[in-house]
This record gives C-alpha cells, structure tokens and sequence, in this order.
C-alpha cells in the first residue's frame, strides 16, 4: 500500500485505542512436558488457581484451567488457554487466549527455570476473548480484547486491554 494512502486514512484507522479491563495473575503448576509429538513439542501447564481485577472487573481463576503449549523450531512458545474466572459478584465467565512468548534464548531459558527477566527484554502478547451469561457482564462477549504478560516462577501476570 502506498503510504499516501495510509496518511488519508482517518484517525481511526491509523491507531488502535485500548482501556485497561483487568491485571491477572495465574499460579500455574510444574510444567507437564508430553514431548516431542507427531506435529509439535507439547507441554501442559495445569492452572489451580489466581486472581483479576480491574475497575468493572474483579474475582478469582477456578481450579481447572489449563495452558497448552506448542514449543516451536524457532524457539518461541504458543499458548492455548482455557480458563474460568468467578467474579466478586459470583459470576462465572469463561476466558480463554492463544498467544505469543519468545525472546533471545538465553533469556527464556532462565525465564523458564523460574528467574525473573525484565518484561522488556521479551514479547509476551494474548488475544482473550470471553463467554459470559446475560446479566451484568455480558458486555465481555462483544468485545476484542489483548493482553501483554510477564512470568514469574509461580506463573504469569497479564495485563489485559479491551479494544475500543
């Protein structure tokens, strides 16, 4: 595309904006390595257990979700995740993100063994979308929303966007 075209474009399509909608953080188990597959190299984190809140959002992660990574050639790592969030309020909604975490191998590697690395240093990026009832949240299904994360040895902290 021409950059002239980019720079009629009004601004709405030049930037996305974003509101905060809530910080996360997950306690995730020892990783469950299944291996080397027929497609990728598997492993599993099993999530107990965590937190969220934000100004229209706040509560618990239920025991039960859980992370499938795909660990690519190229060294980063894809998630695919299942979650059930419990709102202060007793509601129960379901979150599930693909995402993104690679950096210098060097870096992961001793991200992964626990240590704590600066956030900059790495890309750790979500797409959430949500499944609530009809009521109070229900505004959560018509929304896109994006995360970026950070790892600590008990498991990750996210802060998540909604896409205005």
């Amino acid at each position: 595309m021409p950059d002239s075209v980019f720079e009629t474009l009004p601004v709405p399509l030049k930037t996305i904006a974003t509101q905060p909608l809530f910080v996360m953080r997950l306690d995730v188990k020892p990783i469950v390595v299944v291996g080397q597959t027929p497609g990728p190299f598997r492993r599993v984190g099993i999530v107990p257990s965590g937190t969220f809140a934000g100004e229209r959002l706040s509560g618990t992660v239920l025991d039960g979700g859980s992370d499938w990574q795909t660990v690519r050639d190229d060294g980063s790592t894809t998630l695919d995740v299942r979650l059930l969030l419990k709102s202060d309020d007793d509601v129960t909604i379901a979150m599930s993100y693909r995402g993104v975490r690679h950096g210098p191998a060097e870096l992961i590697e001793r991200l992964e063994r626990g240590q704590v690395i600066d956030p900059a240093s790495y890309y750790f990026r979500i797409a959430p979308i949500f499944e609530a009832p009809a009521g109070r949240y229900e505004w959560l299904n018509r929304i896109i929303a994006v995360g970026t994360g950070h790892r600590f040895e008990s498991g990750p902290v996210y802060s998540v966007f909604e896409v205005l």
